[in-house]
């Protein structure tokens, strides 16, 4: 999705970008978000860096941080949120079974979830946005997406608000789903 983005001609100089959620990690990890963003979108493109808005997931106090994150999102709502879904249904860092999508704050920290703690938008930052984009890529996320289009499983991706959310599958990821 971000090397498609950065192929795009986009008004860069006008975008402000923010992460919908980040591993708890040192900087430069691959496993970090921020790692991938930077390698695929932030080096092609001509955006000004103090429009990139990264979560601060290498502070001493991860709540402190949370909460400025959150106060540099402001009251607005974003224009569009990119999110995903994860081979158990998880989306945007909210793990199966976790109380973090009943938060009632813009950014939240959540437990350990496959092996790392993260810092992540809640569902209310998520669907006050003015869009969703769900970029879906492989076999193994077919069943989550196939459960969560008709809705028979209870999967944190079913909190996200599905009006104004675009759904986007490669031909693996929409393979459990009924043709015709």
């Amino acid at each position: 999705m971000f090397d498609a983005l950065a192929g795009m001609e986009l008004p860069w100089n006008r975008v402000q970008l923010f992460q919908v959620d980040e591993r708890v990690a040192p900087d430069d990890d691959p496993d970090r978000n921020a790692t991938q963003l930077a390698h695929h979108l932030l080096r092609h493109v001509a955006i000004r860096r103090s429009d990139v808005h990264l979560m601060g997931v290498t502070a001493k106090s991860l709540q402190q941080a949370a909460r400025r994150y959150a106060a540099t999102l402001g009251n607005d709502p974003l224009d569009i949120v990119h999110l995903g879904i994860g081979e158990d249904g998880h989306t945007a860092s909210w793990p199966p079974g976790d109380a973090i999508v009943d938060s009632a704050s813009a950014v939240a920290i959540c437990d350990e979830f496959n092996g790392r703690v993260r810092m992540t938008l809640t569902p209310r930052v998520v669907n006050a946005a003015r869009a969703r984009l769900i970029f879906v890529t492989g076999n193994e996320k077919a069943s989550p997406v196939a459960n969560w289009i008709v809705q028979r499983a209870n999967l944190p991706i079913a909190h996200v608000r599905r009006t104004g959310t675009t759904l986007v599958l490669d031909a693996a990821a929409a393979s459990q789903l009924a043709h015709g």
